[in-house]
């Protein structure tokens, strides 16, 4: 069983803390992780882009001459696809880029990145997070304290709109909830901060 430093808000060492073999100590699945972050990117697309037919650009209703006896090809509209104007042949139309991946897959792949993040020394614990007003500069002060220069996740048990509030004009922070981290967020920011109950709750929804 993995264990790692505890810290308090002064960035002190203050025990340790015991994580979940089946979480934190599985054999990392690169691929599954590829599949994840394959998908949450293909989620997020919007799919909105769009090109005409030639049935819906305006004009071209009548033939641009007769079928024979003028020496040139024969046409029927001048809006068909090789015309200047004409509508696009085979363009995108709007369409869903989203699909769903199996949630033993998903799962396999959310536990594998945290075991990457532990493997890597980017998880600290908190003994607590909780600030006594909004204010940008003691969440500064904080990853000061952890010795964090770099992008960080700050994930919390629940709603904390203090320290949501604090983070969110920080370049490269962001928070987030036990029950909405994903492979995507956790392998793109170089620490995980989580606090301790933040954990407890980890290991009882994904264990």
């Amino acid at each position: 069983m993995p264990k790692v430093d505890l810290y308090n808000m002064k960035g002190e060492t203050v025990g340790q803390i015991d994580l979940n073999d089946d979480i934190f100590g599985i054999d990392v699945n690169e691929n599954a992780m590829h599949l994840a972050v394959q998908n949450q990117l293909a989620n997020k697309r919007q799919g909105t882009q769009s090109t005409k037919t030639k049935s819906e650009v305006r004009g071209g209703g009548i033939k641009p001459w007769r079928q024979k006896g003028t020496g040139r090809a024969r046409h029927g509209s001048i809006r068909s696809a090789q015309w200047i104007k004409g509508g696009i042949a085979l363009g995108p139309k709007p369409r869903s880029y989203s699909y769903t991946m199996p949630k033993k897959l998903k799962r396999l792949a959310l536990k594998s990145a945290l075991t990457s993040k532990l493997n890597d020394n980017e998880i600290l614990v908190l003994d607590q997070l909780s600030f006594d007003a909004i204010k940008t500069k003691q969440m500064t002060g904080l990853l000061s304290a952890l010795k964090v220069d770099t992008s960080a996740l700050v994930v919390l048990s629940g709603k904390n709109e203090t320290v949501e509030k604090s983070a969110r004009n920080i370049p490269g922070v962001k928070t987030a909830f036990v029950n909405t981290i994903n492979v995507f967020d956790i392998l793109k920011y170089d620490k995980f901060i989580i606090t301790k109950d933040a954990v407890e709750k980890v290991e009882e929804v994904y264990a």
